[in-house]
């Protein structure tokens, strides 16, 4: 089992930025993929972006140049870098992790609001 504690959200301005991290309570070893998604009010759960073990990335096409994914195997941790955000960003976000051994796990949910 998994468990993933995010920190981060927060209130920012169109163009503005912010940092969401996630610590996992397993090895970085343990854990196969992880990543970040996000929901919006009325909206299903999507992808922003993952990272394999092995550092391949995968974001989505709305975040892209935009956002940066990027994990700390030695703290256990991933971070998401949110560059020149925009209203549309406005979710509650997600960090994820899918263990080499099999399952998803998923943590509690940062707010993020960008205003206009």
């Amino acid at each position: 089992q998994v468990q993933l504690v995010e920190s981060g959200g927060g209130l920012v301005q169109a163009g503005g930025s912010l940092r969401l991290s996630c610590a996992a309570s397993r090895s970085s070893s343990y854990i196969y993929v992880m990543g970040w998604y996000r929901q919006a009010p009325g909206k299903q759960r999507e992808l922003v972006a993952r990272m394999s073990s092995g550092g391949l990335t995968k974001y989505a096409d709305s975040v892209k140049g935009r956002f940066t994914i990027s994990r700390d195997n030695a703290r256990n941790m991933v971070y998401l870098q949110m560059n020149s955000l925009k209203p549309e960003d406005t979710a509650v976000y997600y960090c994820y992790a899918a263990p080499w051994t099999g399952g998803d796990y998923w943590g509690q949910g940062t707010q993020v609001t960008v205003s206009s």
